[in-house]
């Protein structure tokens, strides 16, 4: 008898949870505030990772920017720091609303940090990681946003590259993790966002490392989000992104099926990030751009293999990523002629 009952109240929870997401489509939910809170970006020096910077800085969180790249790196601290100045001068120039009242916008000694890691050496992670608790304080928004393509053919690629795109774009993910998530759980508090790909849902020919570390990464996320809910753990939200091809140049020359492509270009990266911004301040586990990669999932998740395949070849999505592989192959043989290699 209290299985029946259970199954009832389960059932019962499992359409609430289909209403309250249509309301969300209905109604946008508040975004929450970050201001002041610590927020590390792995891979900020470029690309997505600085978009995001900004974006965080423009809501006032103390940015920790992570990169094996310093030069970069420091430029979009540089980025941020002008924001912060420019934020700093209009709080200035708010007239206080009267004696013993509070100005209009919170006051936050806002800093930007900048630490040169590579997140595929764990124990480099681990070191960095320290510092920034020494000399930051608690990271309370983790953005896992690193990422590498080698951009060969399986049997064409050194097992060396295969191995740095799964320790980049996968394993860091459980270096970074480890060591920011025990504070959280101490306080119910934090905020973990993987940032992954929509080829960590569903895969496509030539970039099998890259595939395969993006659904590592998508499979360690949703693994963390099931035992933080076991842990009852709810301060802790986490927020999967997974965009369809963004035009930031790292999949540059990858083409589908020319008549298709004016209904699905590449995604400028201020429009993915901005998406990705909504769904992390409303506390949204997860979020695919554009909505249409939702459906591609799906069709994936019930479709023969046979007609999955057919459906790849109508796109031209079935050997899309070959010119980008040409041009990297290219471009690596031009290199080596280059240097008398």
């Amino acid at each position: 008898m209290n299985i029946l009952l259970e199954l009832f109240v389960v059932t019962f929870r499992v359409l609430w949870a289909f209403v309250l997401a249509a309301a969300k489509w209905l109604v946008r939910p508040k975004e929450k505030s970050v201001a002041g809170q610590v927020c590390l970006i792995t891979g900020a020096g470029s690309g997505l990772g600085r978009l995001f910077a900004l974006e965080f800085a423009r809501r006032r969180a103390l940015l920790v920017l992570w990169d094996i790249n310093t030069q970069s790196n420091e430029e979009t601290a540089g980025m941020v720091r002008h924001i912060y100045r420019e934020m700093a001068e209009a709080t200035a120039a708010v007239p206080r609303a009267g004696d013993g009242e509070k100005d209009a916008l919170p006051h936050c000694n806002l800093q930007v940090y900048t630490y040169t890691c590579d997140v595929g050496k764990r124990e480099h992670v681990y070191s960095t990681a320290e510092r920034v608790r020494k000399e930051v304080g608690e990271v309370s928004v983790l953005v896992n946003n690193a990422g590498v393509v080698s951009g060969h053919h399986l049997l064409e690629c050194p097992d060396e590259l295969i191995e740095r795109t799964m320790m980049v774009n996968c394993h860091a993910h459980f270096w970074t993790t480890k060591a920011f998530l025990p504070k959280m759980l101490e306080m119910n508090h934090g905020h973990i966002v993987t940032v992954a790909s929509s080829l960590g849902l569903f895969s496509t020919a030539g970039v099998e490392d890259y595939c395969a570390s993006k659904f590592g990464a998508v499979g360690f996320h949703e693994s963390l989000s099931h035992e933080l809910k076991a842990a009852e753990k709810d301060g802790i939200k986490t927020t999967l992104v997974c965009p369809y091809l963004v035009d930031t140049g790292m999949f540059r020359g990858c083409r589908i099926r020319k008549e298709i492509e004016p209904f699905l270009p590449p995604l400028k990266p201020e429009y993915c990030v901005k998406q990705a911004m909504r769904a992390i301040l409303t506390d949204q586990p997860m979020i695919c751009t554009p909505r249409l990669m939702y459906m591609v999932t799906f069709m994936k998740s019930i479709l023969p293999f046979e007609a999955v395949v057919c459906m790849y070849r109508f796109l031209g999505a079935d050997k899309c990523m070959y010119p980008f592989i040409a041009q990297r192959k290219q471009a690596t043989n031009n290199n080596e002629a280059k240097n008398g290699i």
